[in-house]
């Protein structure tokens, strides 16, 4: 008996630990500046593609990032919901921009008072380094198929054609912000245009906006989740264990110098 009940025991520890997305509710986190969307990705598809799970709370505490990432992140929630899940956003400390693009398909968005959201709008913004490289003698010489072909290269200043092609291009990724939000949260469009001058908002004033569906905390989102998954309790949240070198984690921070030198498109939080 004793040898079949550590048998069994064993058992148990490992069916618990092979795969962590075995709750009933999932708890997925995007946490500071949106520059890959990979671990995100992989959480959202195992919660997905798990029988037992019924809902996950997303937790956002990010300015903004990439504009790739962002969406492909508002894809994943998409397809969470697709597959019969429920969705609750939580809005932490700040949820701006591409951390707010992100949130929009939730059946839920739950913000703090103090939240600070919004921004809805995009930015483009690269080095020019030309005046330095003529400084210490480095010149670049650029042979390109077209005219076109090296906008945004830091060795040279903007022309005004560049300027009108680029401020073309950001208006259209404009755009599908403010219609997204226009579609998901159900708003006029003149008044969602009417904020989506990249301000600042705080989750109260969000809130009176009809930009999220109520104020409250992070445990007030998971019981708003687990009511919408038919639970009288309050289930645990599970969540998939990270695992992330210290290259990882530099590589993908805003401090990485790939993105201090080459140009970035992306929904961002600016104070300036």
């Amino acid at each position: 008996m004793n040898k079949l009940f550590l048998l069994a025991l064993v058992v148990l520890l490992i069916l618990g630990c092979g795969d962590m997305a075995t709750g009933k509710l999932g708890l997925v986190e995007v946490e500071g500046p949106i520059v890959n969307s990979k671990k995100v990705l992989e959480d959202l598809e195992k919660f997905e593609h798990n029988p037992v799970t019924k809902g996950v709370l997303v937790v956002v505490n990010s300015p903004g990032g990439g504009v790739g990432p962002s969406q492909e992140i508002f894809e994943g929630i998409i397809d969470l919901k697709d597959a019969g899940k429920k969705v609750v956003v939580y809005m932490s400390s700040v949820a701006a921009s591409g951390g707010y693009y992100l949130s929009l398909p939730a059946d839920r968005i739950v913000a703090l008072p103090s939240t600070m959201t919004g921004s809805i709008g995009v930015i483009l913004s690269f080095p020019v380094y030309r005046d330095l490289m003529n400084k210490i003698g480095i010149q670049v010489h650029t042979i390109k198929s077209r005219e076109n072909k090296d906008i945004g290269s830091g060795s040279r200043y903007p022309t005004v054609q560049d300027s009108l092609l680029l401020q073309g291009l950001i208006e259209d990724i404009y755009q599908q912000f403010v219609e997204e939000v226009v579609k998901w949260r159900k708003l006029p469009y003149d008044s969602v245009y009417a904020i989506a001058d990249g301000r600042v908002i705080t989750g109260r004033q969000a809130y009176a906006l009809g930009l999220v569906d109520t104020l409250g905390s992070r445990r007030d989102a998971h019981k708003i989740l687990a009511e919408l998954c038919g639970y009288n309790d309050l289930p645990k949240l599970t969540e998939i264990p990270k695992k992330k070198s210290f290259w990882e984690e530099f590589v993908e921070s805003r401090l990485g110098i790939k993105n201090l030198l080459a140009p970035s498109l992306r929904y961002e939080l600016n104070f300036n």
